[in-house]
């Protein structure tokens, strides 16, 4: 905001720092022309920004919870990620960015813990990123807000308040599109986004200690576009694949990245890849911790996947 002043950041309390604290500073800092609160309306916010980014401004708008952005699902799917092609290259909304938090936060029930990644990642025309920590967050989104498209950047709301690390200061971008080897290793690779990448990390941890299995873990960072050569290079390598994440198993991300990985890799894989994900069930509130998918349940799937010769 300092470097552009035609940079926008708004949305449902945002004025005041958002509910969790991400904004704080910047209405005193920016002023309220180009810091404010919006009606609660997911809709108008994002159609509200797609007319900014039209007219040259890079409007960062968030949506309080990733849950409610389905009222603006029309306004991204069919105008924002449409916007460039339908108008020949004439006009484009490539300035626009949409924050989101999602995920489990220990309490949200069914309307305030939702991942829905995998609904944007079919829209050609629009870019997704998922972060898994706070480094990862300020260098991806600074990337994001500066991308010539459009981005739905997804924050885990767990790692607001559990993730606590080193950041660089001053101007730190982390490309889209290329994934981070997060553990090195050479009996499996597991592959995950945003907050399950601290989970792979733990299943990990479990199996080199208890079972003596060396596991590679992969952060893809962005999940439109993905980086399908880092993970193919590490299947050729270990043989073996594990994707995990938070949302429902049917149709999620994973299935994308066993298919395609399958295709490329066919003849090094040595066991059927696997998925541990969320259950095709609407997000429980008191069963909370049986829907996740844990680091127990990863370690336990590796182990069973380690049995294949």
């Amino acid at each position: 905001m300092e470097s552009d002043p035609k940079t926008l950041c708004f949305g449902e309390d945002v004025a005041f720092g958002g509910v969790f604290m991400c904004s704080r500073g910047l209405l005193d800092r920016f002023g309220r022309a180009r810091v404010f609160n919006t009606p609660l309306s997911e809709q108008g916010i994002v159609g509200f920004a797609i007319g900014a980014a039209a007219e040259g401004y890079s409007p960062i708008a968030e949506i309080q919870f990733a849950d409610y952005i389905f009222p603006a699902f029309d306004q991204i799917t069919n105008e924002a990620a449409k916007y460039r092609y339908r108008s020949g290259g004439v006009y484009d909304v490539g300035g626009l960015t949409i924050r989101a938090p999602y995920g489990a936060v220990g309490h949200g029930g069914h309307y305030h813990s939702q991942s829905p990644e995998a609904f944007f990642t079919h829209i050609p025309g629009v870019k997704v990123v998922m972060p898994s920590g706070p480094r990862e967050a300020k260098g991806l989104l600074l990337a994001a807000i500066r991308e010539p498209d459009p981005v739905i950047f997804f924050e885990a709301k767990m790692l607001y308040r559990t993730a606590v690390e080193e950041v660089p200061e001053g101007d730190f971008m982390l490309p889209l599109g290329k994934a981070r080897i997060a553990q090195a290793g050479t009996d499996i690779t597991l592959v995950g986004w945003g907050q399950q990448v601290r989970v792979l990390e733990l299943a990990a941890k479990e199996v080199a200690e208890r079972d003596g299995i060396s596991c590679e873990v992969i952060d893809l960072r962005t999940l439109v576009p993905w980086d399908i050569d880092t993970v193919a290079a590490s299947v050729n390598k270990t043989g073996r694949l594990l994707v995990s994440h938070e949302a429902p198993l049917s149709s999620g991300f994973g299935a994308e990245v066993v298919s395609r990985i399958t295709d490329r890799c066919f003849y090094a894989l040595e066991a059927p890849p696997v998925r541990v994900c969320g259950y095709d069930i609407p997000f429980p509130l008191v069963y909370e911790p049986l829907y996740l998918p844990t680091a127990r349940r990863v370690a336990d799937a590796v182990r069973h996947t380690l049995q294949h010769s």
